[in-house]
This record gives structure tokens, C-alpha cells and sequence, in this order.
């Protein structure tokens, strides 16, 4: 009888472990060093999940890579295509494919009328916010839809929706992430969903930018990450091709 009881425990152990392991998903997160894309990777590492991050700042990943050296943090300039591609070739190889691809990096331009703002910024921004996005899905892409699942969400923005004044390579930006998102859902099939997600308002440093002061009033990103981390993780194939908003 005990032999029998010291068996059963046994299983029960190994099937919560088996549960636990399940649970835990490996998520990329572009942006990793500041604003919403850290704030929402330390989130999901506080829920049991394997973070994969990158970020041009070389300081700031060497800080993330001292604070949790259970996940990987690495260096990538997404403007520059051969980086992206030994990052993702190097990642897919040590950990496989991800359940989640959160595209989050993006740069904002400096409030002024678009023709006082530079040809360089400009496809500089669209470069990162707009070319970025799609290195790091032609990347990631085909080992997913070899797993046969996978969520990618492209962070859009209010302004991937509507326009204001003197953010134009902005909006730009970001309404290019909604077609994205929509016309690529149509190629992918069954088990991959493809998300355009708004964020909503967040006191970070690129809102500080257009809006100064006033930009104190909402709420900080790491308010934000406790809310948006479960509607992010709740998200499935079957929200394929919808433009949602973190509520």
C-alpha cells in the first residue's frame, strides 16, 4: 500500500510538472531595453515564461542578461537585415520556435511638419517601425508554420488608426502595420494568428515626445504590462487578422 501511494504521488508530481512546463511559453519581444517592451518581458518572467529579447542599447542588455540569465537578451540593430537574420537563425537553433512574436520596437519621430523632417529620419523610422517588423517575420515565420502555431502581434498605435499633425512618418508607420498584419493573415494557415495591437495610451519616453507634460497623465508601462501581459497570452489563432486594443 505504501509502495502503491509512493507511486501515485510520483505521478501526480510528474503530471503537475508536465502541466507546469506546458504552461510555460517561449516569447520573443523586440524593444526589449525600455519603455513597453521591457515592462512587459519582466511581466511575463514573473509568470513562469521564457523571455527572448533584443534592443540596440549594448549597456541595457548587458543589464538584462545579469537580472535574469535564465532567459536571453541580445544585441540587434533591426535596421540592419544581416543582424536579424544571425540573431533569429541563432535563437530558432537553441530554442526553437516561439509560441509568441511581439513585435514591439519602434522609433518616433520629432513633432514638426513632414517637410521639415529629413529623408534619413524618415526612412530611418520606417526602416525600424515598418521593415523591422516584417526582417523579424520572414524570419520566425517558417519555423511556425512548421510547428503549425504561433501568435505574432505587430504593436500598432492610436495613430495606426486615426492621424495627427506633425507625427506623419509616424502614422505612416503604423497604419503600414495594420495592412501588414491584415493582408498576412490571409497567407498564413490554420494554427497562426496574426494580430495588429494597439497598446493604448502609455506615459513612455516617445509619448513624452509629442505630448511633454501632458503625457504624465496616463499610466506608467509597467501599470500597463499587468493588464497587458494576460490579454496578450489569452490571444489566439483564432484572432487571426483583427486589430485588437489592450483592454
Amino acid at each position: 500500500m505504501v509502495e502503491l501511494l509512493g507511486l501515485y504521488e510520483i505521478i501526480v508530481i510528474s503530471r503537475a510538472f508536465t502541466i507546469k512546463m506546458k504552461e510555460s511559453l517561449t516569447i520573443v519581444i523586440t524593444g526589449i531595453t525600455k519603455g513597453l517592451g521591457k515592462a512587459l518581458g519582466e511581466e511575463l518572467i514573473k509568470k513562469g515564461h521564457k523571455i527572448i529579447g533584443c534592443g540596440r542599447s549594448v549597456q541595457e542588455i548587458e543589464k538584462l542578461n545579469h537580472l535574469y540569465p535564465d532567459h536571453d537578451f541580445d544585441v540587434v540593430d533591426l535596421s540592419n537585415n544581416q543582424q536579424v537574420q544571425i540573431w533569429i537563425n541563432r535563437v530558432i537553433e537553441q530554442w526553437g520556435s516561439p509560441d509568441f512574436l511581439i513585435n514591439n520596437a519602434a522609433i518616433i519621430n520629432q513633432p514638426l511638419p513632414l517637410w521639415e523632417i529629413s529623408e534619413e529620419d524618415f526612412i530611418q523610422l520606417t526602416d525600424i517601425n515598418i521593415n523591422g517588423v516584417v526582417r523579424t517575420i520572414r524570419g520566425f515565420l517558417p519555423a511556425m508554420m512548421a510547428e503549425k502555431k504561433g501568435i505574432i502581434v505587430n504593436f500598432s498605435s492610436g495613430w495606426g488608426r486615426s492621424t495627427s499633425p506633425e507625427v506623419v512618418p509616424y502614422c505612416t508607420s503604423k497604419w503600414a502595420i495594420e495592412g501588414l498584419s491584415q493582408g498576412l493573415a490571409q497567407e498564413v494557415p490554420k494554427g497562426i494568428g496574426i494580430i495588429a495591437l494597439n497598446p493604448g495610451i502609455i506615459n513612455t519616453e516617445m509619448l513624452q515626445t509629442c505630448w511633454g507634460e501632458n503625457a504624465s497623465g496616463f499610466e506608467s508601462p509597467k501599470e500597463w504590462s499587468k493588464k497587458a501581459a494576460p490579454f496578450i497570452l489569452n490571444l489566439t489563432a483564432k484572432n487571426n487578422g483583427q486589430s485588437l486594443t489592450v483592454s
